[in-house]
């Protein structure tokens, strides 16, 4: 791909506590005729809704965003750059993970391949959910791993009711649901037992959280396909109580009555890749650790 000259690093503190690293990838820059600029920030910290369109304040001629810390790390930079549409590149100092490309002793290399141009650029799909109560929409929110459902409180199982393109597909009655795109398919999902998908595909993927029946499947669908998870009612005609979360982060709250319609995002996340080493490899790696 072509010449970029504006970066910027944005780092997850605990993991690079001194800022070493961080100032070392932008002085390494900056002795490269680079501009090159950093922020760090919190990714613990609860974010507002996604209506701001530039949360960081980041300038707007950037041509790449290095997220230094892990796999959460970069899902939190993906959400906070959503609207601005620049590729972003993990650096992962966590562990291995699927997301963030670069690990700490190949920096130097990855730096200098950016610089040379040495590099391609992946589109990977999003979802967005919106949320309904009380039959009034409410609050849109993306996602680019995955939207989950969970119960709030009690250890009770939830009825969850799924329907496609408006037509009733099945119940769940479980501990949670978990929807997910390819990408976010080796993250929770692969937890709950769902497939692992190539982080290139297109689809939708469900997933129950511990299901209590035993014939309960993930389900794939079409990108094309619209998703609503109804919050069903009790056992005794009880009101259930369920917690909504977006890549680990937006939190909101569900109940009885209440549903979230989830989609596929007009947004997309660009991943810039270096490695000439595949999704497929990464999957050897991690399964035989």
């Amino acid at each position: 791909m072509g010449n970029m000259n504006h970066f910027f690093v944005l780092t997850n503190q605990p993991k690079d506590k001194d800022l070493k690293i961080t100032n070392y990838i932008c002085d390494y820059m900056r002795e490269r005729g680079k501009q090159c600029d950093y922020m760090v920030f919190a990714p613990e910290k609860e974010r507002l809704g996604n209506d701001n369109q530039n949360p960081l304040n980041l300038p707007d001629d950037l041509e790449c965003i290095l997220v230094l810390g892990g796999d959460g790390t970069l899902l939190q930079a993906a959400m906070d750059t959503l609207y601005l549409d620049i590729p972003l590149i993990g650096i992962n100092l966590g562990n291995l993970g699927f997301l963030a490309e670069v690990e700490q002793s190949h920096i130097n290399e990855a730096l200098d391949r950016l610089i040379r141009g040495e590099w391609q650029q992946e589109e990977r799909m999003m979802l967005s959910g919106t949320l309904r109560k009380a039959g009034e929409e409410a609050e849109k929110y993306h996602a680019l791993n995955d939207i989950v459902l969970t119960r709030e409180g009690s250890l009770r199982i939830v009825t969850y009711d799924i329907y496609v393109n408006g037509q009733f597909l099945n119940s769940f009655h479980a501990d949670g649901v978990i929807v997910s795109t390819p990408t976010g398919s080796t993250g929770y999902n692969m937890s709950a037992g769902g497939p692992i998908v190539e982080p290139k595909a297109k689809l939708i993927l469900i997933t129950p959280i511990c299901p209590h029946t035993l014939n309960t499947r993930s389900i794939i669908l079409s990108p094309e396909d619209e998703i609503e998870v109804r919050i069903g009612v009790g056992k005794n005609g009880d009101i259930q109580k369920t917690e909504v979360n977006f890549d680990g982060n937006f939190r909101e709250s569900l109940k009885t009555g209440d549903s979230i319609v989830i989609s596929q995002s007009g947004k997309v996340t660009r991943l810039i890749r270096l490695s000439r080493e595949s999704f497929l490899e990464v999957l050897h790696k991690k399964i035989s650790e």
